[in-house]
């Protein structure tokens, strides 16, 4: 009998397309057919809604990841409208794998839930943006996935009893994680994923894990905690200009996630009897006799 729940791999394609949706294709997938992830995701911002003018006029805080000559504009090459995200759902559809998208704004929200997806994901970053979490609780009905990232002890509380307030604890799925790109692993705090079982175990739907860290053995950490969805940025290539690459995995490091962490979900049992039938013939050759 399995004590853990399956693992669930979800690949963070976020804005690593680079505003190609060939690219995006690619990725998708390359996640699906070589990686065997469970899931795709993207994200949606509306640009204007979220930054202020100032901010949108800015240049980017790193130019050698800028895609324009401002932030704004940045932000904007890098942006697919809804009929993209259409097109990006149905080719998803098409080849066997979950589509979902992170949302930054209300407007946002309502374009992605327009499109019925299993799940739409709210980042760390926007997990106190009452007015569109409160939009999706009345409007949604897919399960809403929350990332905990620079967010404080209280801070989730008062999310989670937010949402026990809506009624919609139940779809909920909570993702420890820090916020940062990469992560070094004295920062990671995988018990933090045991605080958040002891606490909402029973209470949400499902505890998760987004990291931001190198490789993937903390993933695998996460997973033998309790988090039985894991969330890891992806990418073809982590030396391409961005923020987030170089917090990716490529290709193959996603498919030995993936096959690592079903190789411990197979592993995570108590033996059914005290000798197992393949030990019965090692014990037969091997075992001890007194002559």
């Amino acid at each position: 009998m399995k004590n853990y729940k399956k693992p669930f791999v979800i690949a963070e394609i976020g804005c690593n397309h680079k505003g190609d949706m060939e690219i995006a294709k690619e990725l998708i997938k390359v996640a699906k057919i070589f990686c065997n992830a469970d899931a795709v995701k993207f994200q949606k911002r509306n640009n204007k809604e979220l930054l202020t003018e100032n901010q949108y006029n800015a240049p980017h805080p790193n130019p050698a990841n800028s895609y324009g000559d401002t932030y704004g504009s940045h932000r904007e090459f890098l942006e697919f409208n809804l009929e993209q995200h259409k097109t990006l759902k149905a080719y998803c559809e098409e080849i066997g794998i979950t589509y979902s998208t992170s949302v930054w704004d209300t407007s946002s929200a309502k374009e992605i839930a327009s499109l019925n997806p299993d799940f739409i994901k709210i980042p760390s970053a926007c997990n106190n943006h009452f007015e569109m979490l409160e939009w999706l609780c009345e409007n949604y009905k897919g399960e809403i996935h929350i990332s905990t990232g620079m967010t404080s002890k209280n801070e989730i509380d008062t999310l989670i009893n937010y949402f026990i307030d809506k009624n919609r604890n139940k779809d909920l799925v909570v993702y420890n994680c820090t916020s940062g790109y990469p992560v070094p692993f004295s920062d990671v705090c995988l018990l933090d994923i045991s605080l958040l079982i002891k606490k909402y175990s029973g209470v949400v739907k499902h505890i998760g894990f987004s990291g931001h860290h190198l490789g993937i053995a903390v993933d695998i950490a996460a997973f033998t905690l309790g988090a039985n969805i894991i969330e890891r940025h992806y990418t073809i290539d982590r030396t391409w200009k961005g923020t987030d690459h170089a917090a990716s995995l490529e290709p193959m490091g996603l498919r030995k996630l993936s096959r690592d962490l079903t190789a411990v979900y197979e592993a995570l049992s108590y033996k059914q009897k005290d000798i197992l039938e393949i030990e019965q013939v090692q014990r037969d050759k091997l075992k001890y006799r007194k002559n």
